[in-house]
């Protein structure tokens, strides 16, 4: 005949909730301390100095310039940037900041690079149907060097880790993180706050070049139908259906007017070589 103690059946449950109580405690302090790592880089990456990101630029630009072709395309290219350059709140303006890099590759994709240069792909430009398209494109990138989305797709780690190097000058730190903040570039995702922030850059700068949004949904819309076919873009951007969804609201909230898209410059329509 066993025989069990009172006194020993009645701690079981109160050693059973100071268990879950220490738990509770421990999982709380590991999310306030990341919620407040958060806020730590979200910090740094608004007061990151231009030098400090150019200083950046100078070993990943570089690396995506060896890629690039120095060709007609990416001439007209640069001359649509300069149109939206000229468009930007004057804080922001700055003669030839931003430039772009061609890069005659089948992936559909454009990205914002630290360096202030906005890669291109040939597979994105075959997609496009007309100027205003690819200004709504252009113009999304540009959103993202506004809010500086670009630094904070290199991760929190990275940027941590490069602003410490900066400010200590320590070489050795600065270049050890190279190689992962192109792979962060790479692949980088954005939040859909910050996506939908980018579109609404690019809406107002459309607005401003045209006096109209028309083309601004046509790349997203197109997508939409072949997502199979896009899995490059898709694996780093939102669903084309939701952007579009999005962008129609921004249209809709800030009265922008359609009006009639123009055609690409003949040095950019691949359905015309």
């Amino acid at each position: 005949m066993s025989y069990h103690s009172p006194q020993s059946s009645k701690n079981e449950p109160e050693s059973n909730s100071q268990i879950l109580v220490i738990i509770s405690i421990f999982l709380a302090a590991v999310i306030l301390v990341i919620l407040l790592f958060n806020l730590l880089v979200n910090g740094l990456i608004s007061i990151i100095p231009p030098e400090l990101e150019q200083k950046l630029g100078a070993v990943i630009v570089p690396i995506y310039e060896e890629q690039a072709l120095d060709s007609p395309q990416q001439k007209t290219l640069n001359q649509l940037l300069d149109r939206l350059e000229n468009k930007l709140p004057p804080e922001q303006r700055e003669h030839d900041r931003y430039q772009v890099l061609y890069i005659p590759e089948d992936t559909v994709n454009a990205i914002a690079i630290p360096g202030d240069k906005v890669i291109i792909y040939q597979g994105l430009l075959k997609k496009v149907n007309s100027e205003n398209e690819l200004m709504m494109i252009l113009g999304h990138e540009l959103g993202h060097f506004a809010h500086r989305d670009h630094l904070r797709s290199l991760g929190n780690v990275v940027v941590l880790r490069m602003t410490i190097a900066y400010f200590l000058g320590d070489a050795s730190i600065f270049k050890s993180i190279i190689a992962t903040s192109i792979k962060a570039i790479s692949q980088a995702q954005y939040s859909q706050k910050q996506e939908k922030q980018a579109d609404q850059f690019g809406l107002m700068l459309l607005d401003k070049t045209y006096g109209q949004v028309a083309g601004s949904t046509d790349f997203f819309n197109k997508l939409s139908k072949e997502q199979k076919s896009n899995l490059d873009f898709l694996a780093s951007h939102p669903a084309p259906e939701k952007r579009v969804k999005e962008i129609n609201k921004l249209i809709k909230e800030n009265k922008y007017r359609l009006g009639f898209v123009t055609p690409l410059p003949k040095t950019l329509n691949y359905r015309r070589q």
